[in-house]
C-alpha cells in the first residue's frame, strides 16, 4: 500500500512564473524525498511604484510516505 501527502508551499522569483515554480520544487526537494507532482494552486504578482517586482505562487506539493 502507497501512503501519500500533501503540503502547501509558496515560492517567489523575481524572474517569472516558472522560475518560481523551478525554486520551490528545488528547495521542497531539499528536505522532502519522493515528490511525485505539484500544483500551481494560485499565482500572483508582487508590485512596487507600478512594476512588478516579484512573481509568487503557491504549490500543492505531493509526495509518498515511506514506510
Amino acid at each position: 500500500m502507497t501512503v501519500a501527502k500533501t503540503i502547501e508551499i509558496t515560492a517567489t522569483s523575481a524572474k517569472g512564473f516558472d522560475d518560481a515554480i523551478r525554486a520551490g520544487i528545488k528547495q521542497a526537494g531539499k528536505s522532502l524525498q519522493n515528490i511525485t507532482s505539484a500544483w500551481v494552486q494560485d499565482q500572483e504578482v508582487v508590485v512596487k511604484k507600478g512594476a512588478i517586482t516579484a512573481y509568487q505562487v503557491r504549490l500543492k506539493v505531493t509526495f509518498i510516505l515511506k514506510d
